[in-house]
């Protein structure tokens, strides 16, 4: 999502129903205060709620932002025809640890059956 979808999105939906784990930064004064006040403009959601959407918008952003460097590979083609590289960039690295990590997590925090 991004930075400019959020505050629709707040205004829309109170209650966020994603699984998350409690996590403990430390963040300095002035942004805790935006925090704060972006808590008392939209009641419907808490101070982590608001962390976590802002967290969740700025790595979205980061990802669409990293720099693609075009590899040797082609790996496709496009509409004209012309060939398209693989990304040899930092793209294909972060969301390959990333899908590592969430599985990981997942495997972590799944709930256990009953037997």
């Amino acid at each position: 999502m991004k930075i400019s979808a959020l505050l629709n999105d707040w205004e829309i939906h109170s209650h966020d129903k994603r699984p998350a784990v409690k996590l403990s930064v430390s963040v300095p004064l002035k942004q805790l205060a935006h925090i704060l006040a972006l808590a008392e403009m939209f009641p419907g959601r808490t101070k982590e709620q608001i962390i976590a959407d802002l967290l969740e918008a700025a790595l979205d952003e980061l990802e669409a932002t990293l720099p693609y460097v075009k590899g040797n590979k082609v790996i496709a083609e496009d509409e004209f025809g012309e060939p398209v590289y693989e990304d040899s960039g930092m793209t294909p690295r972060f969301l390959e640890l990333s899908k590592k990590h969430l599985q990981q997590l997942q495997a972590k925090h799944q709930p256990e059956t009953v037997k």
